[in-house]
């Protein structure tokens, strides 16, 4: 009986030792202090609440411990007038600010909201018992990667817009590295980037090209908004949506360094409109792809369908905002302006009511199955 204790002693250490030396190998490089972030363009979630920020301004992937940060109770989450508390935290009015993004750390369901003021000041909150606590960025444990031939700071597009906030249109975390969709200083300007983490000297990326059905053409200079890198069948796959708003695929083990990329467009979900952001959800088994839109309700597609569509759109779509490919339902969710998803069971967004209330709250996968 005594051996039996002390083997089971000996696997409870020789684990703990094993989770403390992964949590150190990630880590490694972590130094403290001011990882001086200019922007937070958009944000992900890594293994040991080690939050991605992506800045554009600074041109840059900043790693970031909050480990420390103790999970909290959002399972009731529910924050209204969400901009106006966020002003009045600030001293100032809603028309200085902009909240850039929402995520969620899917190890404690702790969220995170990122803000730039008018001054362009970056500024990150957490959300705790339905209030907000403004999280310091000034001393923080951190590693950081400077991102190679990023759009250039002077890059307009022909309306004469800055091009450089999309340095970092979107990024995840998946087994060991970062995926990064923006645009590069090339002459095919969107770009994929695959960075290893811990951050090496290596870093990986191509060019896209996708038929834009919506404007009739093959196009190398939009950005990915928003992607899902997921499974359909034994495949690796990114699911990336458009502005205006082609949905496309790409085999991410096809998406090689230094090469060219054209994507499989597999649906036109309508002109005249920017994805905001794309998470999988699963209800009663069935896996379904959420969409947020800034011109459009939320759209819900079922894997199913995704899996079964083997075509490609090649021809235009003329009719303003018709819909091509692969079907979607949209769902009674409209003004949807964040999203991510919130435990096994549901999803947290930030919404304009009708009423005009801005609010941050959750939603359960059962509202969105057939």
């Amino acid at each position: 009986m005594k051996s039996l204790i002390a083997f089971i002693i000996f696997l409870i250490l020789s684990f703990s030792s094993i989770i403390a030396n992964s949590d150190a190998a990630l880590k490694v490089d972590f130094v403290t202090g001011n990882p001086e972030i200019t922007s937070i363009n958009a944000m992900t979630f890594g293994p040991e609440s080690i939050l991605f920020i992506g800045d554009s301004k600074s041109a840059q992937i900043v790693a970031v411990d909050l480990s420390a940060h103790t999970k909290v109770d959002n399972s009731k989450v529910k924050i209204d007038q969400l901009d106006k508390t966020i002003a009045d935290m600030l001293g100032t009015q809603i028309d200085q600010i902009q909240i850039t993004d929402m995520v969620v750390n899917q190890e404690n369901n702790n969220i995170y909201i990122s803000v730039t003021h008018s001054s362009g000041t970056p500024i990150l909150f957490r959300v705790e018992n339905n209030a907000l606590k403004q999280i310091s960025l000034d001393d923080v444990s951190f590693s950081k990667i400077s991102l190679v031939d990023p759009i250039s700071k002077e890059s307009k597009d022909r309306r004469g817009r800055e091009l450089r906030k999309w340095a970092v249109a979107d990024i995840k975390y998946t087994k060991g590295k970062i995926l990064l969709s923006g645009l590069s200083n090339k002459e095919f300007a969107s770009t994929f980037r695959t960075i290893d983490f811990p951050f090496t000297d290596k870093q990986e990326y191509g060019s896209l090209e996708i038929y834009h059905a919506a404007h009739g053409k093959f196009e190398t200079h939009a950005p990915i908004k928003t992607f899902l890198p997921t499974t359909m069948g034994d495949t690796s796959y990114i699911v990336a949506a458009y502005t205006c708003t082609p949905l496309v695929v790409f085999p991410l083990d096809e998406v090689k360094s230094g090469k060219h990329h054209k994507g499989r467009t597999v649906a036109e979900l309508g002109s005249g409109n920017s994805p905001l952001d794309i998470v999988e959800v699963k209800s009663d088994d069935t896996r379904y792809l959420l969409i947020a839109n800034n011109n459009r309700p939320l759209m819900r597609l079922d894997f199913k369908d995704l899996e079964a569509y083997k075509g490609s759109l090649t021809n235009p779509v003329t009719i303003k905002g018709a819909a091509e490919g692969v079907n979607y339902v949209n769902m009674p969710f409209v003004n949807v302006q964040q999203l991510d998803a919130y435990g096994a069971n549901g999803y947290v967004l930030i919404q304009r009511e009708s009423s005009g209330n801005l609010a941050l709250k959750q939603g359960r996968n059962w509202w969105i199955q057939k």
